[in-house]
């Protein structure tokens, strides 16, 4: 590969990490799910190793959740290609909760602190464009007691 399409690929990757946040936020399961391959895996920052795997069974563990009002915050996101189709991730993510807010107006924000963990990433290239094959979540910190 040259540098360009490297760093277009790294550039991808990067995308698919912020477009899996700002998805969660909005509560876009579908969209959400479609982000793994097929036989992709996933697990939360509070269960680091119970994974669940399968498209449709990501998309079932998403839409059981309660609702609720986040924003994920990513940073500090380094890809690695491993090959031209293949590529490793990290990122550390800070999980900002809150309740609605009265009458329609701005949520409240939990006084507890964010959330802070770290993303292992697993991508391919496929022909939809680059999709996660393994999302492994991690906490950082022992969170507060929500």
């Amino acid at each position: 590969m040259t540098p360009i399409e490297t760093m277009l690929a790294e550039h991808a990757c990067e995308k698919l990490i912020k477009t899996y946040a700002a998805l969660l936020d909005a509560g876009q399961w579908q969209d959400v799910a479609a982000l793994y391959v097929d036989n992709g895996r996933m697990s939360r920052p509070t269960a680091p190793d119970d994974f669940v795997e399968g498209r449709a069974a990501i998309l079932a563990a998403f839409t059981a959740r309660p609702p609720r009002i986040s924003r994920h915050i990513c940073i500090n996101i380094r890809v690695e290609l491993t090959s031209a189709e293949a590529a490793t991730a990290t990122s550390q993510i800070l999980l900002f909760v809150a309740e609605p807010g009265d009458e329609g107006g701005l949520p409240a924000q939990s006084p507890l602190p964010p959330m802070v963990g770290t993303y292992q990433d697993k991508c391919v290239l496929t022909a939809d464009g680059w999709r996660f094959a393994e999302r492994r979540g991690s906490l950082d910190f022992k969170p507060t007691a929500r």
